[in-house]
């Protein structure tokens, strides 16, 4: 009998009504680059266990990293639930669930990957975003293996092997007016379709097709968002509005708007749980649901919101699976209370590609990487975001030349509903420590830009 099963039947003896207990066993190795270089390597080996326990519809939580002190850990807990208030709408920890295996999760290579290996597909980065127009070359790279277990005392025992890898470059030039930079990025499940020298050609593009911007006046244009853009505002602005106790607390932009039109009839933006090489990718959620592609907008129309048991049982409803335990800089983590949380925010493909979107265009922006992006009024969908690396102008259908940082304050409605074209060009993408996106361009009408 294990630890973790040893636990589970000590808190039945002491009067636990059920008990979850989540393992995370982790491998993080990172390297940074600062200065053109490889400045440190680290491997870190973690392993940390949460415990949720509900006695009489009172939930306590506590975290621990030392296994043999998981009994002691719960006795004491056990104590506190006195001071805590029933919660009488909880129906009950998930049964025993049957899954199965999703391919494009697990690589025994990245697993077994050695600190020297690792340093090279870093050195790999820095080299494809030399130029002699590249000043400074800074950014990272994180390789993650994991062994991730869930018990339940009402029989769930699920096991999960998963492997993750990022890297990101932010390549600079200062042989301009004025600075700029530019960003090149790629996350995935496996390392034969993680391409380091693709990274390091995307940031050195962007910065060296961003030198002597030109002041863009402050008006309103077509902008082109490319796909880590689209992430950038999927994680900060969109997600939130499809959150279940978000949605039912009217404090989503689009409460008012369920099973009606809220979009263009191109967007359809999904929640994939199951899509290979994604970040969110898992057959499971991380209190035992079974998780299922569920589509948030289709065709334009608000279909679902997402949410974890918690969150459903307040309202009287079923979890769609959505429990997510998050961890840093990629993984799950052993949080002993998940929040709801999309697991991977997919976009369908449009048919165009990027340059038929600019061929389209007369007066327009493409916009490489947002900054600052955050909601200014959820309720009424209001964002804010600046734009600051890969800005280009479009005139009549030409990209011109680069340009200047701008700021866009912005209304999600209004932006879902004057979408003009979907790109061919889907990515995955993955800010730090943010939700995971799976997303092509996005070119948006009548978007008012103020200079910087």
């Amino acid at each position: 009998m294990s630890a973790l099963e040893k636990a589970l039947n000590h808190s039945k003896k002491i009067g636990v009504d059920e008990c979850d207990i989540v393992r995370v066993n982790k491998k993080i190795t990172t390297v940074r680059i600062t200065d053109s270089e490889i400045a440190e390597i680290k491997q870190n080996f973690d392993e940390s266990f949460g415990i949720r326990l509900i006695a009489n519809k009172k939930i306590a939580s506590m975290k621990t990293t030392n296994e043999q002190e998981i009994e002691q850990t719960i006795d004491s807990s056990l104590k506190s639930l006195s001071n805590l208030k029933p919660r009488e709408f909880w129906k009950g920890l998930p049964d025993k669930n049957e899954y199965k295996y999703l391919e494009g999760t697990f690589d025994k290579k990245l697993e077994q990957i050695s600190g020297a290996n690792s340093m090279d597909i870093a050195q790999n980065m820095i080299n494809s975003s030399s130029n002699d127009k590249v000043n400074t070359i800074t950014g990272s790279l994180n390789i993650v293996s994991e062994n991730f277990e869930i018990l339940n005392s009402n029989g769930l025992n699920f096991t999960d092997k998963a492997t993750y890898i990022s890297g990101i470059i932010n390549a600079e030039s200062e042989h301009g007016s004025i600075p700029v930079s530019g960003i090149g990025h790629a996350s995935g499940r496996t390392l034969a379709n993680f391409s380091a020298e693709q990274i390091g050609v995307d940031a050195k593009t962007m910065c060296v097709e961003s030198v002597n911007p030109q002041k863009i006046d402050s008006d309103s244009y077509s902008i082109i968002f490319e796909p880590y853009s689209v992430g950038e505002l999927l994680a900060f602005v969109v997600a939130a509005n499809f959150n279940f106790k978000t949605f039912r607390e009217k404090k989503s932009c689009f409460s008012n708007k369920y099973q009606k039109e809220i979009a263009v009839e191109q967007l359809s933006l999904i929640d994939d749980p199951h899509s290979p090489e994604g970040i969110g990718t898992k057959s499971i959620d991380d209190e035992g649901v079974k998780t299922s592609k569920r589509y948030l907008i289709e065709k334009g129309v608000f279909k679902n919101t997402y949410s974890n048991l918690f969150d459903s049982y307040k309202e009287g409803e079923k979890s769609t699976g959505n429990a997510s335990r998050q961890g840093s800089p990629l993984g799950r983590s052993a949080e002993p209370i998940p929040i709801s949380a999309p697991h991977n925010l997919k976009i369908d493909s449009g048919e165009q590609s990027q340059e038929e979107m600019i061929k389209e265009t007369k007066d327009g922006i493409l916009v490489g990487r947002l900054w600052y992006t955050y909601a200014v009024n959820p309720i009424r969908g209001d964002f804010s975001c600046t734009a600051r690396s890969g800005i280009r102008i479009i005139k009549n259908g030409q990209i011109v030349g680069p340009g200047k940082s701008v700021r866009i304050i912005h209304n999600l409605p209004t932006m879902f509903n004057n979408i003009s074209a979907i790109g061919n060009d889907q990515r995955n993408v993955i800010q730090w420590a943010s939700l995971p996106s799976i997303t092509p361009s996005i070119k948006a009408e009548n978007i008012a830009v103020n200079s910087i």
